[in-house]
């Protein structure tokens, strides 16, 4: 019986990997062979089509109109490929891995989990504590929890907790900080890379920042850290601080926030949110949050 394809799936993968790299030695060593090994690839692929697929050039091979045309289905055909194997991956594995911010783990999913693991006792779950954006496509993750605007490529996301910022300080500064413009007698901390800010706050408040000073850290729980001591105020997540405003150690002494455009998502690629460890998490997730 005649196979499906005019050209060999090994010969297809050598093309595109080529198409995107410009160079037989990049090919070769992603596929683990020898640069003459992808030539023959090359080579006999050209053969059984009956016309030419690259350029040769001094500065490499560079795909030929019709390949360029070709390019981006073979690119999706094999990402399908990479999916499908993904998901027979997860279903088999029985360790759920999850990418999420530090602080968020921390703070929130932590404290919480153990009863999904109560519901679930067979699955392991593993985090990847990052502040980084995760490839889920190309990794072991299999789903993350991302805080942005939902808009992230090749993934799914269901939206789980909307965030607004507002000043927060242990009790002991309560007394202190009767108006937004008393900020310019205590300490007030902050971490250097903070995707909110003070003029932000009182602008949506509608008054003038007061001048303000106060320790700077580099991380976001580092700075919590310090108000939960009594060191000062901070401008903080709703999420970051939910649970110290519940049992008192921290207060908001303003009832203003500013609300944002950014919320907490969970993300998953279309193939892993099918396994059912995934599905089971996510719907966790929707049911913690009241989604």
């Amino acid at each position: 019986m005649k196979g499906p394809f005019k050209v060999p799936l090994n010969a297809l993968r050598a093309i595109e990997i080529v198409a995107r790299g410009g160079t037989l030695s990049a090919a070769a060593t992603e596929l683990g062979v020898t640069a003459g090994a992808i030539s023959q690839h090359v080579k006999r692929a050209e053969e059984r089509l009956g016309y030419v697929l690259f350029e040769r050039t001094p500065q490499g091979l560079v795909p030929t109109p019709v390949l360029k045309r070709a390019l981006p289905l073979l690119q999706d055909g094999f990402q399908a490929l990479a999916d499908a194997v993904a998901t027979l991956d997860s279903e088999h594995r029985g360790t759920l891995v999850i990418s999420t911010a530090p602080a968020f783990a921390a703070r929130w999913l932590v404290q919480r989990l153990g009863r999904f693991t109560g519901e679930h006792p067979e699955i392991e779950v593993r985090f990847v504590a990052t502040p980084h954006v995760i490839d889920l496509a190309h990794s072991e993750v299999d789903c993350a929890i991302r805080l942005g605007r939902g808009s992230w490529p090749q993934v799914e996301a269901d939206r789980l907790l909307e965030q607004s910022v507002f000043p927060v300080c242990a009790p002991v500064w309560r007394d202190r900080l009767q108006r937004p413009a008393d900020l310019a007698h205590v300490p007030v901390i902050a971490d250097d890379a903070p995707m909110i800010d003070w003029p932000t706050w009182f602008a949506a408040i509608g008054e003038p920042k007061p001048p303000m000073s106060g320790p700077c850290y580099t991380d976001p729980l580092l700075a919590l850290e310090a108000v939960l001591a009594g060191q000062g105020a901070m401008l903080a997540w709703g999420m970051l601080v939910s649970d110290a405003l519940a049992d008192g150690r921290l207060v908001r002494p303003f009832a203003a926030e500013a609300r944002t455009e950014l919320s907490y998502w969970f993300v998953a690629t279309p193939a892993k949110r099918k396994s059912r460890k995934v599905r089971l998490f996510r719907d966790w997730l929707l049911r913690e949050t009241g989604r």
